[in-house]
């Protein structure tokens, strides 16, 4: 296997984008990762999009995006792994240039999740699971299935709303201060638990919003990397793994045993520990999304990931410092868009090209993204480095 590197990255701004077409919002990301990368399309071997394409009107939306960017005849593939979609973009590409299939390929993650209402959004989400078994008997929807996993955090530990709360504030804090965020504006905890109930005790500004978005990445393999660029990021690792689709057959409700195996597969590949990885994209589609992913990613020991918060450990210049880019739950979650989106910030913050206020400080250049697909029905874990 080559060493692939990440050469150039891009990413619209994220939020309800009724200004532009799918087509269009997929070339804002491409356009930058191409510039970024100092290459054009003729130099792209594969193109992979990744698209859930559910609330949407394309049913064959690679098709589209790869026409309207000038990818045609590269694009033999449409990926789709939930919410962890732009994962199993960059996964695909990545595996195709670390073969020697072809040395430059480009991931693309795209949606529009605006082009349904709220409710019709909340059923098709309600389906990413079991829909025979929890959707059509039961009429489960997202927010519900978090809802299960906050409330048995908080019985077994001691998990507050207090706890969530701050992890909202935290990101909402960042995401101000990201110009490509959907929510560009801070809220303070009692804003959060005084928010609308939507499946207790997740409250409206535990929850990740509906986003319109995109983002690209190119990947490069060693010899052409260099030929491209002085800082390339390289991709040490990426794990992956996958749960039951039946809610009902999880071993409990305390985390994610997907991203568990997920992490472990990764710092394994990568030979590293959790203790090195100084930035990090978490899935934070829920508050307890994220004090879950400090415990299953082994940042904390198992029931501490609401201290964790709490002494401020995931903050700018803390333990590990998590989701500068204001995460899912402030800078958006376009389903198909997050997991490239992570690699676009943490291409970024490895650079040191992230401005003050937004930029981790770094010795080891090691960061780490974290996407996770339904409610760990997919996971993966990426380790990057400089």
């Amino acid at each position: 296997m080559r060493k692939v590197a990440v050469v150039g990255v891009g990413q619209s701004v994220f939020g309800v984008r009724n200004d532009v077409t799918l087509q269009e919002l997929a070339w804002e990301a491409v356009k930058e990762a191409l510039e970024d990368a100092g290459i054009s399309q003729k130099d792209v071997e594969l193109s992979v999009v990744g698209t859930v394409g559910t609330r949407g009107y394309e049913l064959m939306p690679s098709v589209v995006v790869n026409e309207y960017c000038g990818l045609v005849g590269k694009g033999p593939v449409r990926v789709e792994a939930a919410c962890a979609t732009g994962s199993a973009a960059l996964w695909t590409a990545y595996t195709a240039v670390a073969s020697g299939q072809v040395d430059v390929a480009l991931a693309i993650g795209v949606e529009k999740m605006n082009e349904v209402d709220t409710a019709t959004s909340l059923a098709v989400g309600g389906r990413a699971g079991n829909y025979l078994w929890e959707f059509h008997f039961y009429g489960t929807t997202f927010p519900a299935y978090y809802a299960f996993y906050a409330t048995a955090h908080m019985a077994k530990f001691g998990t507050t709303e207090e706890h969530m709360a701050m992890v909202a504030v935290k990101n909402h804090k960042y995401a101000a201060r990201n110009p490509k965020a959907h929510f560009q504006y801070e809220v303070t905890i009692e804003e959060v638990l005084t928010s609308r109930p939507i499946a207790w005790p997740i409250k409206l500004l535990d929850s990740s919003p509906i986003s319109d978005g995109a983002a690209a990445v190119v990947l490069a393999s060693d010899e052409v990397a260099r030929r491209l660029t002085d800082t390339p990021v390289w991709i040490k690792a990426i794990g992956y793994s996958s749960d039951t689709s039946n809610f009902t057959r999880r071993l409990d409700y305390l985390g994610l045993r997907a991203t568990r195996q997920a992490a472990e597969m990764a710092y394994k590949i990568a030979k590293i520990s959790p203790g090195d990885v100084e930035v990090a994209e978490v899935h934070d589609c829920f508050t307890i999304a994220e004090i879950m992913a400090y415990e299953d990613l082994g940042f904390v020991e198992k029931g501490k990931g609401g201290l964790f918060i709490a002494e401020g450990q995931s903050e700018l210049g803390g333990k590990v410092s998590v989701n500068l880019s204001g995460g899912l739950k402030a800078k958006g979650h376009p389903l198909g868009a997050t997991g490239l989106a992570m690699i676009y910030e943490l291409t970024k913050q490895l650079r040191e090209e992230r401005e003050r206020g937004r930029q981790a400080p770094l010795r080891k250049y090691i960061g780490l993204a974290h996407n996770v697909g339904g409610t760990g029905h997919y996971a993966y874990v990426t380790v990057l480095t400089r």
